[in-house]
């Protein structure tokens, strides 16, 4: 039973890891009709800004507070100077974010030197369930993917910027003619996504340390995500995340880590060929 409930801790608290990625990358897809394949490397920024933080003396959660905010303002000027102009060509726009990426990944690999750089957890310790003993980090995890989904589905359900993303959305020209500054939700959007993606980075920064190529495994793991959960909606990547999260930390209990990795990449293959709009492509929210 012990073996059992750390084993679905562990699956549940890197799915949460792959939900806070794909939530931003899902965002960017269903909204502007791209893929962000620099998406892994605004996660290895955030995991930067946050060794930056340390290293330079303040306490980890300055640098994780920091971390999302500063990436969303990056996201926002690389929208506008760069990535908007592509809009009508969805293939170079994705060309256009894998080099943003790159130069990002090359930039951060010269400032750590090709090293694995360790950053301590801010609330270290476990928690203790019975003879159990869960990690109070990946537990925190958790909690904070949770609120920021909670959050995340408010702001695009509740809110008069929520409506005016969705009628963006639905209808661009239309939007226009009703007033709506379409270009400021196409960068607000991208925004929001790339700060998700900075605040993933800074939160399993502790869990697997820093080094030029956090963000490549994640990235393919969102991307699979995505189009398992289908575009177009709040929930479709989120329900994609889970699948593959779940799939991704619980294959590895019963198969050699490398044969699960090609084994999820298979089975969204399958699932994708059978099912191509994704679980929720396209509905609600």
């Amino acid at each position: 039973m012990t073996n059992a409930f750390m084993a679905a801790f562990e699956i549940l608290s890197f799915g949460a890891i792959i939900v806070l990625i794909v939530l931003g990358l899902g965002i960017i897809a269903s909204m502007m009709g791209i893929f962000n394949f620099a998406q892994g490397e605004f996660v290895l920024l955030g995991a930067y800004i946050t060794y930056l933080a340390y290293s330079l003396g303040l306490p980890v959660w300055v640098g994780m507070a920091a971390a999302p905010f500063l990436v969303g303002i990056l996201g926002f000027v690389l929208e506008a100077l760069i990535i908007r102009r592509f809009y009508a060509a969805p293939i170079v726009a994705m060309l256009g974010t894998y080099a943003l990426g790159l130069i990002i990944r090359e930039t951060v690999r010269g400032l750590i030197g090709g090293f694995y750089v360790a950053v301590p957890e801010p609330i270290g310790g476990s928690i203790d369930i019975g003879t159990m003993h869960i990690s109070a980090w990946r537990f925190t995890i958790v909690v904070i993917t949770a609120l920021v989904m909670c959050a995340c589905y408010l702001l695009l359900s509740r809110t008069s910027f929520g409506l005016r993303v969705r009628a963006t959305l639905e209808n661009p020209s239309l939007a226009r003619a009703s007033g709506i500054s379409t270009r400021f939700i196409y960068g607000a959007t991208f925004a929001i996504g790339a700060a998700l993606a900075g605040l993933a980075g800074a939160l399993i920064v502790p869990v697997f340390t820093l080094f030029a190529d956090l963000g490549i495994r994640f990235l393919i793991q969102g991307f699979v995500a995505v189009l398992v959960g289908g575009i177009g909606s709040f929930v479709g990547p989120i329900a994609g995340a889970g699948v593959i999260g779940v799939l991704s930390a619980a294959l590895p209990w019963v198969v050699a880590p490398v044969a699960a990795d090609v084994l999820v990449f298979v089975l969204a293959i399958v699932f994708i060929k059978f099912r191509p709009r994704g679980l929720v492509g396209g509905r609600g929210v």
